[in-house]
């Protein structure tokens, strides 16, 4: 079977061996006679396989026991209404960090369940760089801080942890387990699977124990407000259910799980870092060391996961992308909110992939871009 370069910024692909691991254990998981999609949720074999994942996962975080792992369905979309939900009333208000695409979705739901403040907005700069701390407008007594530490669309990333009085809360979609963090420095972390952790239809949540709510539905200040959020939403009712209130993405949850051994075979989030660096030098080299190609985001703060970038000539946008698919480089054209190209590098993308993108990259070049260079 003929695999191509899938650069797409999710759902993105997997690893080779996991596709493989997958393809093996499709009509029979060890034994069992059974796909692991068609498994109880609540059965032996599946809560071996639920329990293996989470561990796997604690381990390639360090995630302490202080934290709640919770394996949810709706997407990181579902969190931007389920955060405020869980973390404060109608009243309180939230601190927002705007820096592109989905932090501007997520504050706009999240301004549905509480007072939201916009203590930054980086469209004034169209997105390509974020200016230092002492020009955010925070507020005194946030109930908590949203931010999304890499802008999927717009390849803009934070940097640095926010340094915030309220509890911290970041979308990590599209950088988690692709390096090293320290959880403790966050109340929530959530992200959707479709790019770093497996097959869509799974969200992870961490949260600190703290800001679950009560078994009475109160918050860590007395609120109550359980009765205002859907079960399937609720942390405190999702933790203490094992994340099974309902039936689990059974399939996205196992494939998830062999994610993780395959990370912690490659040596864990330390040597990913490392990889994920390297590719994203060599294509940030090809691109700034060429009159064809352009970067617009300020260096300091290029995501290492996803990389847009733009032919001087935007004619050739739909010669390119037919050519780059040839190849079998496929899925780099940008959002439509930005144009362009977009290649998204995630973990799972192999060094020779970036590889033959550069080289492609370097040949379309030579032959339609000499008024340019």
């Amino acid at each position: 079977m003929k695999r191509v370069y899938n650069f797409s910024p999710g759902p993105a692909m997997l690893p080779g061996p996991v596709i493989e691991r997958l393809r093996e254990e499709m009509g029979d998981w060890h034994g069992s006679g059974m796909a692991a999609m068609e498994m109880g949720h609540r059965s032996a074999e599946f809560t071996s396989i639920a329990e293996k994942a989470e561990a796997d996962l604690r381990d390639l975080l360090s995630i302490p026991d202080s934290y709640k792992v919770l394996f949810m369905q709706g997407g990181a979309t579902a969190q931007f209404a389920a955060v405020p939900m869980n973390l404060c009333t109608a009243d309180d208000t939230a601190d927002y960090l705007v820096t592109g695409y989905w932090s501007r979705m997520a504050v706009r739901e999240g301004a549905r369940f509480c007072q939201a403040n916009i203590v930054l907005d980086t469209a004034d700069n169209g997105d390509t760089s974020i200016p230092e701390a002492d020009q955010w407008r925070l507020s005194e007594r946030a109930a908590f801080f949203h931010y999304v530490d890499n802008e999927t669309i717009g390849g803009l990333r934070l940097p640095t942890v926010p340094v915030t009085k309220a509890p911290l809360v970041v979308d990590m979609s599209s950088s988690i387990l692709s390096e090293p963090i320290n959880v403790e420095d966050y109340g929530v972390i959530y992200a959707g699977a479709q790019k770093n952790i497996g097959p869509a239809g799974l969200t992870i949540v961490i949260v600190r124990d703290e800001l679950l709510a009560d078994n009475n539905g109160n918050d860590k200040k007395g609120n109550a407000r359980k009765g205002a959020i859907p079960g399937v939403l609720d942390y405190r009712r999702m933790a203490d259910a094992g994340s099974m209130l309902n039936t689990p993405p059974t399939f996205s949850w196992y494939a998830a799980g062999l994610v993780f051994e395959w990370l912690k075979a490659q040596g864990g989030v330390e040597k990913m870092a490392a990889r994920n660096r390297a590719k994203a030098d060599r294509l940030y080299r090809a691109i700034d060391g060429s009159a064809f190609y352009a970067n617009p985001v300020a260096v300091k703060y290029r995501s290492v996961m996803n990389i847009p970038f733009m032919l001087a000539d935007e004619s050739l946008d739909t010669l390119f992308l037919e050519q780059a698919a040839e190849r079998g480089l496929t899925s780099l054209q940008g959002h439509r909110s930005v144009g362009g190209m977009r290649a998204s590098i995630y973990n799972s993308m192999p060094d020779e992939g970036v590889d033959a993108l550069v080289e492609f990259m370097g040949e379309f070049e030579r032959n339609h871009g000499q008024a340019f260079t």
